[in-house]
């Protein structure tokens, strides 16, 4: 097999992954936490950058289309307009910055994976928050409190065995 083939088949593994991490949800009055955003992160270092944005892409068209593999089993138009679709936005472009960030480095390690995932982490807040404020009418600070930094604890941890994941994988690559 090819490796573009491999790499597109893995794509659409990782966009399998985040659909059924979105059935693990922990509801909150603004946004759910879930596991996502680990295989989000985990999708731009394993994948690279291009890669991991086409399969967070695919997740959101299959979303778009009716799929229901948003947080809760939701899907459609709606919830990309609603008060998550900015973080949904942001899982585009997570990989495309873990992916780069990774890249930098010819043998990563655990500390350079996480802090590929911990930026990526925020790009995903910049781009969540936002439109979190902008849709709910919510002011800025109570949109950074309530969809961001009750997260951070949550992200820390997906970070770190995100981290751990990542390097077993990629150690694995290397060995074949």
């Amino acid at each position: 097999m090819s490796t573009r083939v491999k790499r597109l088949v893995y794509a659409a593994l990782f966009a399998a992954l985040t659909a059924v991490s979105a059935w693990v949800t922990i509801p909150l009055p603004v946004v759910p936490i879930t596991l996502q955003t680990f295989f989000v992160m985990l999708s731009g270092v394993v994948l690279g950058p291009y890669f991991g944005a086409l399969s967070m892409a695919v997740y959101l068209l299959l979303g778009f289309i009716g799929m229901p593999v948003f947080a809760g089993g939701q899907s459609g138009l709606g919830v990309l307009a609603g008060q998550t679709g900015g973080y949904l936005i942001g899982f585009v472009l997570c990989p495309i910055v873990t992916g780069l960030i990774v890249q930098m480095r010819k043998n990563p390690g655990l500390l350079w994976y996480g802090t590929a995932m911990a930026a990526g982490t925020l790009v995903i807040y910049a781009f969540g928050v936002p439109w979190l404020s902008f849709v709910t009418h919510m002011p800025p600070d109570k949109a950074i409190l309530a969809g961001a930094l009750l997260f951070i604890p949550g992200d820390a941890l997906k970070v770190a065995v995100a981290s751990f994941v990542a390097r077993k994988i990629k150690n694995s690559e290397v060995e074949r």
